[in-house]
């Protein structure tokens, strides 16, 4: 019973890791990512379809990504949904493709970043500590049926806050690894 709380305990958290990476993915770098482009979609006749489903993406350089549509027609409607995005550049057109070309991010661009970081990480400890309550929760509910006993139920709740102290420090790490990236000129 113990084991299973444990089991859903990791699972959450690890989770909760993985919706941080997501998001340290959306936040510009030195390097400009293709994950800046994950939440913009394009209306494709009237469905919306995120752009990589329409296009192939690249980043010929640090600074620059190219959007080469299946369909030239789709061109236009690319150039609309980015700028919808408002992703803080403006779409070019050769034709071809549409360029997006990052200026050279500023040290004040690069200490906000580092703010959205520390705040991602933030809300992933949120996330961590209510899995960690969740479990808890479950623990005193076993306590109270007499499924365990007192000694089991304090064990099983000590173990939960290693389990949570360890994603707490997998998280700050990842922070302060994120933020390092960023200020990094």
């Amino acid at each position: 019973m113990l084991e299973e709380i444990y089991s859903f305990a990791n699972d959450g958290m690890n989770k909760a890791l993985e919706s941080l990476k997501r998001d340290f993915g959306t936040i510009r770098s030195g390097k400009v990512s293709l994950s800046i482009l994950d939440n913009i979609k394009v209306d494709y006749y009237g469905s919306p379809t995120p752009l990589n489903g329409v296009a192939n993406l690249a980043t010929p350089d640090a600074t620059t990504i190219t959007i080469t549509p299946w369909e030239k027609s789709m061109l236009k409607e690319i150039e609309k949904a980015i700028q919808i995005a408002n992703i803080g550049v403006n779409p070019g057109n050769n034709g071809e493709s549409v360029i997006l070309s990052f200026p050279p991010m500023t040290m004040d661009q690069r200490k906000e970043n580092a703010k959205k970081a520390k705040a991602f990480g933030e809300n992933a400890k949120v996330a961590i500590r209510n899995i960690r309550r969740d479990a808890n929760d479950k623990v005193k509910k076993l306590e109270k049926e007499k499924a365990i006993s007192e000694d089991d139920s304090k064990r099983g709740q000590e173990k939960i806050q290693k389990i949570t102290d360890d994603f707490v420090a997998k998280v700050d790490s990842m922070c302060e690894q994120k933020e390092a990236e960023l200020l990094k000129v």
